[in-house]
């Protein structure tokens, strides 16, 4: 387990990069064949100025989020804020600015919101799962103690192992990943079946908020929100609040044959 893929002079390739640059060139052709079976926009390079608009700034706000969370730190070292590769994008950040991307594109495009969302929901999960093995590697998204066998000891370099020297941690980050493979595996088949636009991105929602809320039990570096994770908090408003609301209130109905 080594985070840095390439090393010259005091250019570093890191694996952690790698992993997001890999997700989002799997995504891009996602994107362009679910684009293209909805017939959702005119042009091919619509799809290029989507993920132009969308990746920074699920990117950015994924940090914010992140740091806003662990501004007591960040205040005394605010060099290390556009610092990504030392680990530190949170999810939920990446969604509020992917979803702010996505209405600009909506608009600029003249395309319907909720069938955008549902090409780029699928491709979303990917790069989630690629995204926490570049975790894994980075050592990074950790999880606590555990007397498991499969626990992993990371190296003292490593931000669990600087939190957590020598003890064998849950893979919570492997965890996750597992678990949105499966998401992703849902969302895959039911991307076909005739249901209104939207409903598969309540899916997404509501099953990755599943997976999220369990998975924080044996996350040890969680942020927190007073004397709640904040990950659970938010996990639970995406199901209760958006994913049931969009999926039942408004869409479990099937589309006319």
């Amino acid at each position: 387990m080594h985070p840095v893929l390439v090393r010259i002079g005091p250019l570093e390739i890191r694996y952690y990069g790698l992993m997001y640059v890999i997700s989002f060139i799997l995504g891009y052709f996602i994107v362009r064949g679910e684009a293209r079976r909805k017939n959702l926009f005119n042009k091919p390079e619509d799809v290029l100025d989507l993920f132009l608009v969308v990746i920074p700034l699920a990117i950015v706000f994924a940090r914010l989020y992140y740091v806003a969370f662990q501004w007591e730190w960040y205040r005394q070292a605010p060099w290390e804020i556009p610092m990504l590769w030392h680990g530190g994008l949170a999810i939920h950040g990446g969604l509020i600015g992917g979803i702010l991307g996505l209405v600009i594109i909506s608009r600029w495009k003249r395309v319907p919101f909720w069938r955008l969302a549902d090409c780029v929901v699928p491709a979303l999960v990917v790069g989630q799962v690629l995204g926490r093995i570049g975790n894994f590697l980075n050592g990074d998204a950790f999880g606590t103690p555990t007397t498991l066998p499969w626990g992993i000891v990371f190296p003292r370099q490593s931000p669990a192992g600087m939190q957590y020297p020598g003890q064998p941690l849950h893979p919570a980050m492997l965890y996750e990943a597992l678990g949105n493979v499966l998401v992703f595996a849902v969302l895959w088949w039911l991307r076909k079946k005739r249901f209104q636009d939207g409903f598969l991105s309540a899916v997404y929602f509501i099953a990755y908020g599943v997976v999220r809320f369990v998975i924080e039990f044996f996350r040890g570096d969680a942020l927190m929100l007073g004397p709640w994770r904040a990950a659970q908090v938010v996990s639970i408003a995406l199901v209760v609040g958006f994913g049931t609301w969009v999926g039942v209130h408004r869409l479990w109905k099937r589309q006319p044959s």
